[in-house]
Order: structure tokens, then C-alpha cells, then sequence
């Protein structure tokens, strides 16, 4: 769904029209989000939404086959404004949650009973619970029995008949699930401030020319980030903003421009979180991560702990120069 706006906004960019694609998107997932908490929709904000309609969401709904009406998404989270601004050209994204342990889904949004931003309500059969230190917790007929002949994991995973996922999460008033972040990747600063990275990786990793991004500051006294870009988007990126396409990962890992762009979304990211949780450096890796080097895993998901080993020495290079921590952008 990221490369489908992403390619979208590049190819407007790229016909002179980038402007006017950035304004329907905006309109698009503000006049979403007026439909989903039930309020009227601003007259003016209906005037543009059905002018865009014609100029840009008809045009995507075709691209997309003309017919789509309904897709499902899980195994990583969907950014809301992903969510509010299919929904507004006409695709209800389902977004669910699940793991291996609980036989795929065990809470999922439905035609007629979603909401952007969550995983959906508890499907039939299943019973999700959040313990006292947020972790959520899932039983029920799709729950597995055991570990293949590792009875200590097996006791570890379980409280009674519940299994504890490992991620952390919370319903809302109306039974929808939201994912906050994963238990065991929670990161606590040197002053004692619990940081959730999805919460910054996700929006960051929204942008065009990123690929991927690890967040980091385990015990150290700021948040840093890792950041990787994205091979397919970047020459067209670079096109559009008068650069050579045929750059090099090393060259536009150092290209002013292509730093520029990768702070401005660490800004973006940064402005949904507290001073202390904010990004105040990061560096861009000259390299791609990828199932075959070791850094994915087959659905694409992040290896945390492999890539903190392989990129030691750049996090600690992050440390290594003080700076101010205070809320300005430092990279």
C-alpha cells in the first residue's frame, strides 16, 4: 500500500503535478477521518473532496483495476493515513492481527464493523485479554498447543491457558484492538524513558526514499535511528528533485538533498512524540537490508537484534560526538 501511494505521488511529481496530488491526498484522509468519527464534512472540504474525486481518486481506483472494493493487510502495521486515504478513494483496507502461535488472525477489521487504526475486534471463538503491564494476551480455538519438543518455551509463553504474544496494545471503548509496539523491543534511555519504536519507524518509513529504519538508545542518552534507502524509489526521487537517477546507495547516502528529505520525515515522526522520545541523530546506511543479507525476515519484517550486531560500530559512532538534547533537529 506504501509502494501504491509512493509511485502515485512520484509519477504526479514527475508530470508537474505534485502539488495537486499532495492536496487531494490531504483532503483525502482529513475528509476520512470526519466519516469515521461521524461529524459533517465541512461544505467546502465536500466541494474539493468530489472535484479530486474526478482528478485523482478515479484515476487511482482504474490503476487499481476499477473494481477493488475491499483489501486486507496484516503482518505490519498500516499507517492511518494510509488507511483514511484508500478509504477515501473508495478501498476499505482490513487491517488484522495475528500470529503463527494463534493460527493467523485472532482480531479483525470486518466489512461494516472497522476502524482505522486498529486490528479490528476479537474474532468468534477467540478471547483476547490485556495484562496488567500491557501485553496481549490470546485464547481460544486457534491457540497451538506447544513448541515442537521445547517444553520451556512452551511454559514461558503461557499464563494458564492464555498466550502472551509479546506485543503491547490496548482496546478502545468500543472493543477495537490498537497495537502499540512489541514488549520486548521497548527501549528505556539512559533517563528512564520507555520508547516504543514502532511509533517512530512507522511514519518514517512512510517516505518515498526510505527503505527501512531502526530505531536505537537502549541506555544511551537519546534516541538515534538507522536508516536505509529505498532502491526502487530513489532514482525517481532523485529525478524528480533534479538529481542524477543513476546515484549510487553510497553517493545519496551523503547527497545534502537526500539527508534533507530523510530529516524531514524524522520531523514528521518526531512531532508525534514527547521531546524525550524524539530522534536527535541518525545516519543513513549506504546499503540495502534484505532477506538475503540477513536483515529480513520472509515477510519483510525487521531483525532487530542482527542488525544492532552488524551495525555495532555506527550506532556507537552516533554516541561517540555529544550533543544538545533538546527538541531541534540534529542529524
Amino acid at each position: 500500500f506504501e509502494k501504491v501511494y509512493n509511485s502515485a505521488e512520484q509519477k504526479a511529481e514527475a508530470g508537474g503535478k505534485g502539488k495537486i496530488f499532495r492536496t487531494a491526498a490531504h483532503t483525502a484522509i482529513e475528509h476520512s477521518k470526519y466519516v469515521q468519527e461521524g461529524r459533517r464534512v465541512p461544505f467546502m472540504m465536500g466541494l474539493k473532496f468530489r472535484l479530486f474525486d474526478k482528478l485523482v481518486y478515479s484515476k487511482l481506483r482504474e490503476a487499481m483495476g476499477g473494481r477493488i472494493e475491499y483489501a486486507v493487510s496484516g503482518s505490519a502495521p498500516l499507517g492511518e493515513r494510509l488507511g483514511h486515504f484508500f478509504h477515501s478513494i473508495g478501498v476499505d483496507i482490513l487491517e488484522g492481527y495475528g500470529l503463527t502461535e494463534t493460527t493467523a488472525p485472532a482480531t479483525v477489521n470486518l466489512p461494516g464493523k472497522s476502524r482505522i487504526g486498529t486490528v479490528g475486534p476479537v474474532l468468534p471463538g477467540v478471547g483476547v485479554r490485556i495484562a496488567d503491564d500491557g501485553e496481549i494476551e490470546v485464547r481460544g480455538v486457534d491457540v497451538f498447543q506447544e513448541y515442537w519438543r521445547n517444553p520451556e518455551a512452551t511454559a514461558a509463553a503461557f499464563d494458564g491457558e492464555w498466550f502472551k504474544t509479546g506485543d503491547i496494545g490496548a482496546f478502545d471503548k468500543d472493543g477495537f484492538l490498537r497495537i502499540t509496539g512489541r514488549k520486548k523491543e521497548i527501549i528505556v534511555t539512559a533517563g528512564g524513558k520507555n520508547v516504543a519504536p514502532a511509533a517512530l519507524e512507522d511514519p518514517i518509513r512512510a517516505n518515498p526514499i526510505v527503505g527501512q529504519v531502526v530505531v536505537v538508545g537502549d541506555q544511551k542518552p537519546f534516541i538515534s535511528a538507522l536508516v536505509t534507502l529505498d532502491p526502487e524509489m530513489l532514482p525517481t526521487w532523485l529525478a524528480n528533485n533534479g538529481l542524477p537517477g543513476d546515484m549510487s546507495l553510497e553517493d545519496a547516502a551523503t547527497n545534502d538533498a537526500v539527508r534533507a528529505e530523510v530529516q524531514k520525515a524524522i520531523d514528521q515522526a518526531n512531532a508525534f512524540v514527547s521531546r524525550a522520545e524524539s530522534i536527535r541523530k541518525f545516519v543513513i546506511l549506504p546499503t540495502e537490508w534484505t532477506e538475503a543479507s540477513g536483515h529480513l525476515t520472509p515477510k519483510m519484517s525487521i531483525k532487530r537484534n542482527v542488525i544492532m550486531a552488524d551495525f555495532s560500530d555506527q550506532i556507537e559512532e552516533l554516541y561517540s560526538v555529544p550533543v544538545s538534547t533538546s527538541n531541534l533537529s540534529l542529524s
